[in-house]
C-alpha cells in the first residue's frame, strides 16, 4: 500500500485535464451533430476541431492509462464499505474502457468516412479506405460509448459529491490540486478511530 493518502502530482494534472477535455469534447458533439450540412465549411470547421482535440485528449489518455499501470493508486480509507470499494473498482475500470474506446471508435469512424484527419489544421496521414458500413460501424460505437460514458461521468461525480458532503471522509480531497496539508494525517487519524 502506497505511504501516500493523496494521488500524485502528475495523476491529478491528468485526471483533471482528461476530466475538463472529455466534458468539453461530450458537449461540442452533442452540439456538433445538429449543424447543418450546408454550407460546408461551418460542420466541416467544428468536426475537425472535435477531432482534433480528440487526439489529444488520447494522447493524455495514453499517458495516464501508463501512469496509472505503473504508479499504484492511494488506498481508499477502511472505514469505506466493502460495497463500495468494489463499486469505486467496477466504475473506475469502466471509466478507463470509455477513455479508451471512445478515441479510438472515433478515430476509426474518421478514418473510414472518406475525408482526410486534420490535426487543427494539418493533415493526418491516411491509412484507410472509404467504408461506409465501418465508418456507421464505428460512429456507432463512439456515440453508444459517449452515453455510456456520461452515465458513469454522472455516477463518478455524484460518489464524489457524496465523499465531499455527506461522508466528510476527505476522499475528495484526494483528487483535488495543490498542496492539502494534513490531509494525511487527518485520514490516518479518522482509519485508528473507525
Amino acid at each position: 500500500m502506497n505511504a501516500t493518502l493523496r494521488y500524485d502530482r502528475i495523476a491529478i494534472t491528468l485526471h483533471w485535464l482528461i476530466a475538463l477535455g472529455v466534458l468539453a469534447q461530450i458537449a461540442l458533439g452533442w452540439w456538433m451533430i445538429d449543424i447543418p450540412k450546408q454550407p460546408v465549411g461551418v460542420r466541416v470547421y467544428w468536426f475537425n476541431l472535435h477531432k482534433s482535440i480528440g487526439l489529444t485528449l488520447a494522447a493524455l489518455i495514453v499517458l495516464r492509462v501508463a501512469w496509472r499501470v505503473t504508479h499504484r493508486p492511494p488506498a481508499l480509507p477502511d472505514n469505506v464499505p466493502r460495497w463500495q470499494l468494489r463499486g469505486a473498482r467496477i466504475s473506475h475500470g469502466l471509466l478507463y474502457v470509455c477513455m479508451v474506446v471512445m478515441p479510438i471508435a472515433g478515430y476509426l469512424g474518421s478514418t473510414f468516412s472518406g475525408y482526410p484527419i486534420k490535426y487543427f489544421g494539418l493533415t493526418v496521414p491516411g491509412w484507410g479506405w472509404k467504408d461506409d458500413a465501418l465508418k456507421d460501424f464505428f460512429s456507432a460505437v463512439h456515440y453508444s460509448t459517449a452515453w455510456c460514458f456520461m452515465i458513469l461521468i454522472g455516477l463518478h461525480i455524484a460518489a464524489a459529491i457524496k465523499h465531499l458532503l455527506v461522508d466528510r471522509d476527505r476522499v475528495f480531497a484526494r483528487m483535488l490540486p495543490g498542496n492539502r496539508p494534513g490531509i494525511e494525517g487527518e485520514l490516518a487519524t479518522r482509519r485508528q478511530g473507525a
